[in-house]
Parts: structure tokens; C-alpha cells; sequence
């Protein structure tokens, strides 16, 4: 990994990812920024495989792809839901277990009952986290990391109908409400002098201090 940062000047870049929700919140942490964000998709990149074991590799896949086949910068995520009791899956492997037809309804019944079947008496308020890293690649190979994870726990059932994937079952600590029942502003918690609260908000916070910002 190349830990050195390097300053991106606005202007275009990828997101490596076909992903809708998280395109939306990109737009919305690099809108202040003065970047134009477009797709993997929206270019009809292919998505890669996702063949790493930690979410620095599989980000590191996407964003290195990306870059190199749009000839742009290129920003990646890799982000999943852990589950303690589970030894922290789904984790990398949060997005199979929402199937082919990205059903996360099924994925968190499926985390509820295998709490169940380890022993959980009740999946409300087992603890939980989320992870995100954000890789930041360019064509020429530099490539560099940011980590973000948020620390709560289970709310069950699901509440709150924003946000995507485990949202609706996450509730952070020090809240009461979902991810999914707050606002997107809510959920990042996140401008340029105040804290992050959400994972991906807090890796983009990280992010944004190393090459973003100026002086």
C-alpha cells in the first residue's frame, strides 16, 4: 500500500461501484468539494470480482480498476455489517448474502436467525458494527486507504425506510433511531469541522483531510 497522500484537485472522478444508494451519498460528501462523481456503471465499467479477504483488497480491486480503464481518479468502497456474536460476519461478505437480487430484507432475516442459531436469545440489541474503507486509486498505480466503523448495535425487526442495505437494523450507539430512520445529513453526522458518525462519513472524513482539503 502507497501511504504517502496525494492532493486531488476537483474535478471528475469515478465511484467503482454500481451501487444507487452509495452514489447518492457520494455525491452528497463530495458536492461541497466541487467534484463531479460518476459511476463505474453509469460508464458501463464491469464490475471486478471481489476475490480479496479484507475490505482493504476488495476496495483496492474496484478502485484500481476503475482508474484504470476510465484514465481517471477513481474511489472505491468496500463496506459490511458485523455482527459480534458472529464472529463479525457478515462482514466482507455482506452484500452475498443479499443474494443475486440484492434482497437485504433476506439478509437480515438470515442475521437475525443465525444469531438464533448461535445461541442469541434475541437478535434486538446484540452488538454490532459497520466497516467502510475507501480507496482512492489513479491510473498511473498510487493508491491510497481510509478506514471508517461505527460501533452500535441490533435493532429488531428492521426499522425506517432510508439508506440501504443493513440500515434498517443498525442503531448507533449514543442514538435511539436507525440508520435507516435518519436523514442522510443525520446519518453522515459530517461536515468539514464537526464529527462523523456514520462509517462510510467517518472514512470520508479521513479521506477528505488527506487530499481534499487545503490549507
Amino acid at each position: 500500500m502507497t501511504t504517502a497522500s496525494r492532493r486531488l484537485a476537483p474535478g471528475r472522478i469515478v465511484l467503482a461501484s454500481h451501487n444507487a444508494g452509495k452514489l447518492r451519498e457520494f455525491d452528497e460528501l463530495m458536492a461541497p468539494f466541487g467534484f463531479d462523481v460518476v459511476s463505474a456503471g453509469a460508464l458501463d465499467l464491469p464490475e471486478p470480482e471481489e476475490t480479496g479477504t479484507t475490505f482493504e483488497a476488495n476496495a483496492e480491486l474496484k478502485a484500481r480498476a476503475a482508474a484504470e480503464a476510465a484514465g481517471l481518479p477513481a474511489l472505491a468502497d468496500d463496506s459490511g455489517f458485523c455482527v459480534a456474536a458472529l464472529d463479525g460476519a457478515p462482514g466482507i461478505y455482506s452484500a452475498r448474502w443479499a443474494g443475486p437480487d440484492k434482497d437485504f430484507a433476506m439478509a437480515m432475516r438470515t442475521v437475525a436467525e443465525k444469531l438464533s442459531a448461535a445461541g442469541v436469545a434475541q437478535a434486538e440489541g446484540a452488538r454490532a458494527s459497520f466497516v467502510a474503507v475507501l480507496c482512492l486509486a489513479w491510473p498511473d498505480g498510487h493508491a491510497e486507504f481510509f478506514r471508517g466503523e461505527v460501533e452500535g448495535e441490533i435493532a429488531w425487526p428492521p426499522r425506517g425506510d432510508g439508506g440501504f442495505g443493513y440500515d434498517p437494523m443498525f442503531r448507533p450507539d449514543g442514538h435511539t433511531r436507525t440508520f435507516a430512520e435518519m436523514s442522510s445529513q443525520e446519518k453522515h453526522g459530517w461536515s468539514r469541522t464537526g464529527p462523523a458518525l456514520s462509517h462510510r462519513a467517518r472514512a470520508f472524513q479521513a479521506f477528505s483531510a488527506a487530499c481534499l482539503e487545503r490549507a
